[in-house]
C-alpha cells in the first residue's frame, strides 16, 4: 500500500513538473509527456482504489 501511494504521489509530482516545463518552454513534447503521465497516474489511482476496496471487502 505504501508503495502504491508513493508511486501515486511521484506521478502527480512528475505531471506537475512536466507541465511546468511545457509552460516555460512551449515545447509540445512535454505536453504530450504530461498527458501520458496523467493517463498512467489515473490507471494507478484506479488500481490503488481497487486494492483498497478489495482489502476492506475481504476484512469485513
Amino acid at each position: 500500500m505504501l508503495i502504491l501511494r508513493l508511486l501515486g504521489i511521484l506521478g502527480v509530482i512528475s505531471v506537475a513538473i512536466s507541465f511546468g516545463i511545457y509552460l516555460l518552454t512551449g515545447d509540445k513534447r512535454y505536453l504530450r509527456f504530461s498527458w501520458q503521465l496523467i493517463k498512467f497516474t489515473l490507471v494507478l489511482i484506479a488500481i490503488t482504489l481497487l486494492v483498497i476496496s478489495m482489502g476492506r471487502i475481504i476484512l469485513f
